[in-house]
């Protein structure tokens, strides 16, 4: 029986917390301070094959607090997501892990942030959606845009996996 015969199949294999920290560089003095802290919000996504059809998808989530220059909190979190992946038209794969598996742990991840920040005594901060289909646009345009920088410099050809062929 041929691939193309097969059923594609998406299943998650495991949901886990890879990675939690927490930094507090002012306590206890940023306790005493009245002022509200401005929240600043960093998120970055990976994928990596881990086998023929299992892939680990994760999410970063840094968060960092500051009260006017000093910084009350900073926490960074990463969830991760083993996933099989098989029968999946290529053009389909890369769509899949940088926005469909995004989409099924940035939950648990943004639950996990939130406790860390409230169990380190700060009020809850509770990270807004994130649409992981415009944030993958935006990377795809911003690795098109770093190619086309890369052309002139080399002969003009351009690599199976992406890149500028060097003379």
């Amino acid at each position: 029986m041929s691939d193309q015969n097969q059923q594609p199949v998406f299943q998650i294999q495991r949901v886990y917390l890879k990675d939690l920290s927490l930094e507090q560089p002012n306590s206890p003095a940023i306790f005493l301070e009245q002022e509200a802290p401005s929240i600043e919000v960093a998120v970055d996504v990976g994928a990596e094959a881990l086998a023929e059809t299992i892939y680990e998808s994760t999410v970063t989530i840094t968060v960092t607090a500051k009260i006017k220059d000093r910084v009350a909190f900073l926490v960074e979190g990463k969830q991760a997501g083993i996933f099989e992946a098989a029968n999946i038209p290529p053009e389909q794969l890369d769509p899949l892990l940088g926005i469909g598996c995004p989409n099924i742990i940035y939950p648990y991840l943004r639950a996990n942030i939130a406790d860390m920040i409230t169990r380190a005594g700060f009020p809850p901060v509770h990270l807004a959606e994130i649409n992981f289909e415009a944030f993958y646009q935006q990377r795809l345009q911003a690795l098109a845009e770093q190619q086309q920088q890369q052309l002139p410099q080399g002969s003009g050809l351009v690599m199976p996996d992406g890149t500028a062929a060097r003379q």
